[in-house]
């Protein structure tokens, strides 16, 4: 039997806009992250690979807060880079019981090639809204994403 939940008009427009959210959010990942695949990554390879190519050499730590995901799936995704030949890691100096990890030049290549890709698919799929509205899309996206735990 098919029900329809009947909360109050609060409940409901959440949960309507947390759907919405949900599904596009999925529809462009799946979109935009094809290509990977192809290049013999997982989304959370990429992810690694990406914030090593921005930001640096990073500990596992501060690779997992970026990218959202939990101390052991990035151990996991980076046992897998380091096996692919793509990250090193390297005891910190400072405080031997961290390990930093760094881009090889064979992990650099891959992503300095196959990023600028990335970014034309994601910038052809957002061009679907207005510059404005993608601007006005960030906002709300990092508001929400920045919003206290309840």
């Amino acid at each position: 039997m098919q029900q329809k939940y009947r909360g109050n008009k609060k409940e409901l427009r959440a949960l309507k806009a947390y759907v919405k959210l949900m599904r596009a959010a999925e529809s462009v990942t799946r979109r935009t992250h094809r290509h990977l695949s192809e290049a013999g990554l997982t989304l959370s390879q990429f992810a690694v690979l990406e914030a090593l190519y921005h930001l640096g050499p990073l500990s596992q730590r501060e690779i997992g807060q970026k990218i959202l995901r939990s101390s052991g799936n990035i151990t996991m995704v980076i046992d897998n880079l380091e096996k692919n030949g793509r990250v090193k890691r390297k005891r910190n100096e400072a405080d031997r019981r961290l390990f930093i990890v760094h881009l090889t030049d064979k992990g650099y290549s891959l992503i300095n090639k196959i990023f600028p890709a990335h970014a034309a698919l994601i910038a052809k799929d957002l061009a679907v809204l207005t510059a404005d509205e993608q601007v006005a899309l960030e906002r709300l996206c990092k508001k929400l994403g920045l919003a206290p735990e309840t």
